[in-house]
């Protein structure tokens, strides 16, 4: 039987979703919800979805479907999954799961105790990259971690190769906390401590952040944007097995269009990942190499992206990764990020 998918949220990224799921064997698009009736009505002809609502209430009176993917605005997130949990949907939600880690938290408990598949788009996942590297790790290939660096650099401030944010919303509003930014820490740090989590299999016992927003208009505004939010952050981190690591990300990257960069050392070889939003390889330093220090390519199998392994859970009942607990323990160091920053001090994770 046909897993019967419910896309609410009709912005862009809901028309990748589209695509991928009406790629995907045995699963079929039933229905669109939009807040605006008319966007639900154009996203479900131009993908062939027979239903659409003006609201997720209608929808779920409707309830003709087995999950819904959640690409609605951060904000709305917590509202909709927990609406969405309640009838016993399954849920495969956009990142962040949540604007803050005690949302996430209710959101992950709510999934668990409903006992629903709840995954999210860590959209990395996806890279061949990062998944071959996590099997090295757990296979023990470079001995035990004890040093990481990673980093996610973005140069949108200083080049116009998706725009000039200057004058396009679509980047202006991720300067402003009014428009309901986060800065770089809530836009991509989700996905470098995500790529650091999943490729070295540890947590994070304790960090600590600085946050740094740089001058880049006059008065600090433009129009009704007041540019107010980080546009650096560094992270120092130890983790659970006593490694300590660096982690950064900017918009001011320089030189590099959208990198996440992740070096993982340990006592019997190292790895580099390397990821855009398009591809991905992966280099090691092992056994004898390690006295020359020669790095040499690793071949990476193709890997299922996060739409497939949710099809694949709904089929088997088993949860594959990244599931709502640990997209809500991101959630909880980019909240520390800012405590860390504001109190200049380490802080404890767990």
């Amino acid at each position: 039987m046909s897993k019967r998918i419910l896309i609410l949220g009709t912005g862009s990224i809901a028309h990748t979703h589209a695509k991928r799921f009406k790629a995907i064997p045995g699963c079929e698009l039933v229905a669109a919800v939009d807040v605006n009736d008319e966007r639900a009505k154009a996203f479900a002809e131009a993908h062939a979805i027979p239903n659409s609502f003006g609201d997720l209430d209608a929808a779920l009176r409707w309830g003709a479907f087995d999950a819904a993917v959640n690409s609605t605005p951060d904000a709305a997130h917590y509202p909709t999954t927990m609406k969405l949990i309640a009838a016993g949907a399954h849920v495969f939600c956009e990142k962040p799961l949540a604007v803050n880690h005690p949302d996430a938290m209710a959101m992950t408990e709510a999934a668990e105790s409903a006992g629903i598949i709840a995954m999210v788009n860590l959209t990395y996942r996806n890279a061949h990259a990062i998944q071959m590297a996590r099997r090295m790790v757990d296979a023990g290939e470079i001995g035990e971690i004890r040093h990481v660096d990673a980093s996610y650099l973005q140069s949108w401030l200083t080049a116009a190769h998706w725009g000039d944010w200057h004058t396009d919303e679509r980047w202006l509003w991720r300067l402003s906390a009014a428009h309901g930014s986060k800065g770089v820490v809530g836009d991509i740090g989700v996905h470098i401590l995500d790529f650091v989590s999943f490729g070295t299999g540890l947590d994070v016992a304790a960090m600590n952040a600085r946050l740094k927003t740089f001058h880049k208009a006059e008065g600090d505004a433009i129009g009704a944007y007041r540019l107010d939010v980080n546009d650096s952050c560094v992270m120092t981190v130890e983790f659970v097995n006593g490694a300590l690591g660096v982690v950064h990300m900017s918009r001011y990257g320089t030189g590099k269009k959208n990198d996440l960069d992740l070096t993982i050392h340990g006592t019997e070889g190292a790895l580099k990942v390397w990821s855009d939003h398009e591809t991905s390889n992966l280099e090691a330093c092992l056994g004898d190499d390690i006295q020359t220090q020669t790095w040499r390519p690793v071949e990476c199998p193709p890997t299922p992206n996060n739409n497939e392994r949710f099809v694949c859970s709904l089929v088997t009942g088993e949860h594959e990764q990244p599931n709502f607990r640990h997209a809500a323990g991101i959630q909880k160091l980019l909240d520390l990020c800012f405590v860390a920053d504001e109190e200049r001090r380490e802080l404890r994770v767990s």
